[in-house]
């Protein structure tokens, strides 16, 4: 059995259109907040942490529904294409309220831009579930965890070119001193990038036929499926199993916890701790990213050889000894060194340890049939965490010190290497071969 590497590159897009989105929201839409309607940092906040609380609610709720979805497009296509078609016209209203408002300020327009970002946001919330669920729909159990390892690479490629358009478009020589910059090119092209995505997708990848092929062959093999019939013909969950769930969907909120707590608050525990400006904490961050990015296919790999839970529980270890080792070294240096990078860089790595693996384990415990709304849990899961661990991690930095910000990372990571003991289910068995059999994989 081996992975079809092209067909997960094309089922990828769909994620490499989220995270070109996701990239340029998170950079652009502050600044329109801030500096064409003014408002303050807990009004912007509020509006930029709506995200995640809607994805609370929506993920869960259209990963169900798509499951139960039935027609000639597949399950998750129509809401693919429904969604994307909705963001991409609703992304290109917000430039002209925003270049309408600093035309003419005026109540009514602020208000209309809030309406329309507050669509926007509901219309990614409808596709993302789906999107992310297509890709175990239409690949073998065993093989979710490098297929998952090229979806997050394509979600990082999806970041890069939106970066790349960015700098492209406005350099600092362009916008430097301008009172309002005109964004609508940049969304214009962040547009056409979802839209070619998806296009391509949905021009290369026949769901209704994949995902029958592959719950043939998913048929082929019994001892995949930890479901278990109730004796009126329902396949329910055991109760061992619903066990290691609830665990591993604890590991997953308490792991982002630990990451998320550092990548809210890390450029401005750097100015506070070391006096740093924000080039050198972008860079660490950077460097993290970079190790990620390059760890996502060896990851897999490994995952393939090992097992899923070991390699988690590799990265998990390992990022709690990094953010351990990040207090020390912000507290011990004035100014951000190599051995940061350093540091980083195995962030980056052990990251992607653990991202690679935990959604392959999740939808690992469920029926083919569920595999939208155990997608769902995983968001549930990881959102709620993203939601708290701002508003946590900012309310002991403010009432004990600054200093606790990595303790506080390393003990919920830690944490969730307690939690991932009690995991018994959800793990591919690693794949034994003989002789000329050990090289095939490397022919993917």
């Amino acid at each position: 059995m081996k992975l079809n590497n092209k067909r997960t590159v094309l089922v990828g897009l769909a994620f490499l259109s989220i995270c070109s989105f996701w990239q340029m929201y998170d950079n652009v839409i502050p600044l329109i907040l801030t500096k064409t309607f003014h408002m303050n940092e807990t009004f912007s906040g509020a509006i930029m942490a709506a995200d995640n609380v809607l994805a609370l609610f929506l993920l869960p709720f259209f990963g169900t529904l798509s499951d139960r979805t039935n027609t000639r497009l597949g399950k998750r296509t129509p809401y693919i294409l429904a969604g994307t078609i909705a963001a991409i016209i609703l992304l290109n209203i917000l430039p002209v309220l925003d270049n309408s408002y600093y035309a003419a300020a005026s109540r009514g327009k602020m208000v209309a831009f809030v309406i329309v970002l507050g669509l926007l946001l509901v219309s990614m919330g409808t596709y993302r579930s789906p999107a992310v669920a297509l890709m175990p729909d239409v690949t073998p159990k065993p093989l979710r965890s490098r297929a998952n390892a090229i979806i997050n690479l394509m979600g990082a490629v999806g970041g890069i070119i939106y970066l790349a358009v960015a700098a492209v478009l406005y350099p600092n020589s362009k916008v430097l001193g301008l009172e309002h910059v005109n964004y609508a090119p940049l969304f214009i092209v962040v547009s056409a990038i979802m839209a070619v995505a998806i296009i391509a997708l949905r021009l290369t990848i026949n769901e209704p036929k994949l995902a029958a092929e592959n719950q043939a062959l998913e048929a082929e093999h019994p001892e995949w499926n930890l479901a278990q019939d109730d004796g009126s013909g329902n396949e329910v969950l055991p109760a061992n199993v619903k066990r290691s769930l609830g665990f591993l969907l604890a590991s997953i909120a308490l792991w982002f916890i630990g990451y998320n707590g550092i990548t809210t608050w890390f450029t401005t525990y750097v100015d506070k701790v070391m006096g740093q400006g924000l080039g050198g904490a972008s860079t660490c961050l950077l460097i993290a990213t970079g190790g990620a990015i390059v760890s996502y296919i060896p990851i897999g790999s490994l995952a393939h050889k090992i097992g899923r839970k070991k390699t988690i529980m590799i990265g998990v270890i390992l990022l709690s000894a990094c953010f351990l080792s990040g207090f020390f070294l912000t507290t011990a240096f004035h100014s951000i060194n190599a051995i940061m990078f350093i540091v980083f860089a195995l962030v980056g790595f052990a990251w992607a340890a653990i991202n690679v693996n935990s959604l392959p384990m999740v939808v690992e415990m469920c029926r083919g049939s569920d595999i939208g709304k155990f997608t769902g849990y995983y968001y549930t899961a990881s959102m709620a965490a993203q939601v708290v661990t701002p508003i946590l991690a900012g309310t002991l930095m403010r009432s004990i010190s600054y200093k606790v910000l990595f303790p506080y990372a390393a003990i919920f990571v830690f944490f969730s290497f307690l939690t991932m003991t009690q995991v018994k289910h959800g793990d591919a068995a690693p794949e034994v071969k003989k002789g000329l059999e050990a090289f095939e994989d490397m022919e993917d």
